[in-house]
């Protein structure tokens, strides 16, 4: 399977990632990739960037180091009623929103308190990808959110570094989701969540755990710039 995209990577803005976009895209560029989605962590996050971050992404250019830019969020879930850490207005003039359960932003609640979280973001018509849902941290009725993603056109992540450096304990969880997303036709990102530039476009892991579950590549996003470019548009055509 050749992935042309990362989805999701942080830098220096994110307040806990060490690098710059330059030199993000310079490591994606020299691994063959083509577009990579720059998702610093929303405002609530202790050291994250203030909103107006997200606001200003326009004076970016759509492509560095021949490599193409999506300028995004990894917002922050903050209630049960899936509210938030950026304004609607500003989530609305950026290219892809991610959004998550995240420990400083979110208190893991019961099973049903965090499902109905999860679910309520995926109904946003704002949010594109949910992200590390197999955090172990944050327990969720699996079926209920990877059909509610189904039915949304909303993508679940599988998260590279859940599987390798963060969030021990997502694998066996992870698993799960995949298997799900091939018996509701769910969507399905994956992500490096890069904070050191050396891991941009690394899905080993994630990638290995996606085809043992037999998600055909019509359904996982990174593997082409056309597929994510409609996913955007046919998402921004509904809100």
């Amino acid at each position: 399977m050749n992935l042309v995209a990362d989805l999701h990577v942080h830098t220096i803005s994110s307040g806990h990632a060490y690098n710059t976009i330059l030199e993000n895209t310079q490591s994606a560029r020299e691994k063959g990739l083509k577009l990579i989605a720059i998702t610093d962590h929303g405002p609530n996050m202790p050291g994250g960037p203030n909103k107006y971050h997200f606001g200003n992404m326009k004076v970016l250019p759509s492509i560095i180091n021949k490599v193409e830019i999506l300028k995004g969020v990894e917002a922050n879930i903050v209630d049960m009623e899936g509210n938030l850490d950026l304004e609607k207005n500003f989530l609305q003039e950026l290219d892809i929103v991610l959004a998550g359960l995240h420990d400083d932003c979110f208190i893991p609640e019961s099973v049903e308190d965090n499902t109905k979280a999860l679910i309520q973001t995926i109904q946003n018509p704002l949010v594109h990808i949910i992200v590390h849902p197999g955090n172990p941290r944050f327990k969720v009725d699996y079926e209920r959110v990877v059909s509610a993603a189904a039915d949304y056109n909303v993508a679940l992540e599988i998260n590279n570094s859940s599987l390798t450096i963060v969030r021990k304990g997502s694998f066996d969880n992870c698993r799960e989701i995949a298997r799900l997303c091939k018996k509701y036709g769910t969507l399905v990102a994956f992500g490096s969540d890069a904070h050191w530039y050396e891991r941009v476009g690394e899905f080993d892991k994630a990638m290995k755990l996606v085809e043992e579950a037999g998600i055909k590549e019509k359904y996982i996003l990174n593997t082409s710039v056309d597929k994510i470019k409609a996913f955007l548009k046919s998402k921004k055509n509904k809100k």
